[in-house]
């Protein structure tokens, strides 16, 4: 390594140096000048754009992806009658897996590329967050699906949020990391119900924690 690093740099490589970060000064330079244009036309948005920087995963620069390409409030409802019409026009609805006893590819269905990435990159941003369901939900799904597909799955469940809130004008709730937990136990619950019930029995509830 030593005999790596030690070397002459000639009036060549000199010139090729200074060229290369000049480069990178003037691209720095157009990044900060875009920066502050996309900043200054996405703040009569603001408002939308905070609803969405309150889900996990999802930033400022994420949230103003997801409203240059699907809209805000009115404009979502009239190109979108549902989230799953949103979802399938995003290409984050996967496809069927067996059709008439023939499995099929689980890949998801084309769609909006820039509007896919941005989802999956935010559905790994949010699978890094602590005690919140949608890392919660990631961890459960790769577990079984793997990573690419349940990043898929929260990023179909990131997008589904998002056309609920900017359509109805409601601020993220969040469903904790346990929901999952509480949900099975609530089933549980429910179908042991039933099942007594159909043995005619009269059930009562009543929880001791």
């Amino acid at each position: 390594m030593k005999r790596a690093l030690a070397g002459s740099v000639g009036p060549h490589q000199k010139m090729m140096l200074k060229t290369q970060l000049s480069h990178i000064d003037f691209m720095d330079h157009q990044i900060e000048l875009l920066s502050e244009e996309v900043q200054q036309r996405m703040q009569p948005y603001e408002e939308d754009i905070e609803l969405l920087d309150s889900i996990p995963g999802i930033g400022r620069s994420h949230a103003e992806q997801l409203l240059a390409e699907i809209g805000i409030g009115m404009e979502i409802s009239k190109q979108f009658p549902s989230a799953p019409h949103l979802c399938s026009w995003a290409g984050m609805v996967p496809g069927n897996n067996e059709s008439a006893g023939k499995k099929k590819s689980g890949k998801t269905r084309k769609g909006n590329k820039k509007l896919r990435a941005a989802l999956v990159e935010a559905a790994h941003s949010a699978a890094r967050t602590k005690n919140t369901y949608l890392s919660s939900q990631y961890q459960r799904l790769a577990a079984r699906i793997g990573k690419k597909r349940a990043a898929v799955a929260v990023g179909h469940t990131i997008l589904t949020i998002t056309y609920h809130m900017l359509k109805k004008r409601v601020p993220y709730i969040e469903l904790g990391a346990d929901y999952f937990d509480r949900r099975k136990k609530e089933i549980v619950i429910k179908q042991s119900i039933k099942r007594l019930e159909t043995l005619g029995c009269k059930v009562s509830i009543e929880s001791i924690a």
